[in-house]
């Protein structure tokens, strides 16, 4: 059953690739360049959210106003990139990562030089855009490296870029921008896709096994049930990473009471967590259908109810913080894989709407947790609203999609 739901990321052209002839000369370099390019891609969002005040201020509107541009971005992210999927369903997998790379070094050199906020809000939509093709494309790409039977281990080291942008992203980049200006740190978000850009010339395989499909077989995906309940299983259930990682600063300050000097320590604690989480998570998405998910989303339910029990005490926090992130991306391949299994004819728009469903998941995440903060019922509050949000996606996988049958293979000439 579960080589079914691997189907995936097993089409014809990845079984092509073990022959003796097979045009992946350095793997390795290959499945770098992928995650060196999420990577710049996640530094950009990520340390977005550490600049907002030194943006707001230069660009003389408020903080308030200021988000319009992460939420351009995450907008982007959900429209922009199925939009822009679909439009490139016939372009090879290799040609249309050196676009996306391209147009992310656009959308952020023009973000280090917008003159308004609605230029840079803009702009960053056009950044965000790339963000959900790119990790849909490099998925199928990862996969085609890595040959049959490890769909969840490809997309895994596709997210590993985004997981080490958690760690570092939002500290470093709030560090350039504080100490050499906030342009600057576009500036160097877009040095980083430079070399990234590099990479992917250099070694992304040249093969016409890595081209396109149909505009048909694309859209043809979105009819099919299967996906749209593994879309709201994802953008539910993911959520409790937001309703957490959003408000790790008041979590650390007001409810355990200690220096905002530790924030930054929190978030480092947090991201770690999603490394090894998406580690794991990878390997076990390949060997089982359905226990990455069930484990992680299970999981992260017990260290939220930890969180909310006892988050005040430092102690409990911080390795609970862990919990959560390690737990959440353990889930993530598995709803890669699964989410693949219901379409194997659009591995890329697949990934793509896995992107699209974890930023809606960010927009569940920190409106349920400020409804509860709103409500005046503290500052762990948060915590619960994930936890009704994880809980009701876990209910509906188990109810409707653990049972449902995956779709065939295709045959492709």
């Amino acid at each position: 059953m579960h080589q079914r739901a691997y189907a995936a990321q097993c089409t014809a052209e990845e079984k092509r690739h073990i022959s003796a002839k097979s045009p992946i000369r350095h793997p390795k370099l290959a499945l770098f360049a992928l995650a060196l390019g999420t990577f710049a891609i996640g530094a950009g969002e990520f340390g977005s959210n550490g600049i907002i005040q030194l943006f707001a201020a230069d660009l003389e509107v408020s903080v308030p106003v200021a988000t319009y541009a992460i939420t351009a971005y995450a907008v982007g992210v959900m429209i922009g990139s199925p939009a822009i999927t679909l439009l490139a369903a016939r372009v090879n997998r290799r040609s249309l990562l050196l676009g996306l790379i391209g147009l992310f070094l656009v959308g952020n050199g023009l973000s280090a030089v917008a003159p308004n906020i609605v230029l840079f809000v803009a702009f960053r939509f056009v950044a965000g855009s790339v963000q959900g093709a790119f990790f849909g494309a490099g998925a199928v790409v990862a996969a085609y490296v890595y040959g049959p039977g490890k769909g969840g281990r490809a997309f895994a080291t596709v997210m590993a870029g985004l997981t080490v942008a958690t760690i570092a992203g939002s500290p470093l980049g709030t560090f350039v921008g504080q100490h050499a200006g906030w342009r600057v740190m576009y500036a160097t978000v877009v040095a980083v896709g430079l070399l990234a850009a590099a990479a992917l010339v250099a070694w992304l395989p040249r093969t016409d096994d890595l081209r396109g499909s149909s505009l048909t077989g694309e859209l043809g995906a979105l009819r099919r049930r299967g996906v749209w309940l593994m879309v709201t299983v994802a953008a539910l259930g993911i959520s409790s990473i937001f309703a957490v990682y959003t408000f790790i600063g008041p979590f650390i300050t007001d409810a355990a009471q200690r220096n905002a000097s530790l924030i930054p320590i929190a978030l480092a604690v947090f991201g770690l967590g999603m490394a090894v989480g998406n580690h794991v998570g990878g390997r076990v998405a390949d060997q089982y259908e359905s226990r990455g998910l069930l484990w992680g989303y299970g999981g992260a339910l017990a260290f939220l109810v930890l969180i909310g029990a006892a988050g005040d005490n430092l102690l409990v926090l911080l390795p609970c913080l862990f919990g959560v992130g390690a737990t959440m991306m353990l889930a993530i391949p598995t709803i890669q894989v699964r989410l693949t299994s219901f379409a194997p004819d659009a591995p890329t728009l697949m990934g793509t709407l896995n992107l699209a469903a974890l930023n809606l998941a960010n927009c569940l995440g920190a409106i349920g947790g400020a409804i509860a903060l709103d409500a005046g019922w503290g500052t762990l509050s948060t915590v619960w609203s994930g936890f009704l949000l994880t809980t009701a996606g876990l209910l509906l996988y188990v109810l409707t999609v653990a049972r449902a049958t995956p779709a065939p293979v295709p045959a492709r000439a």
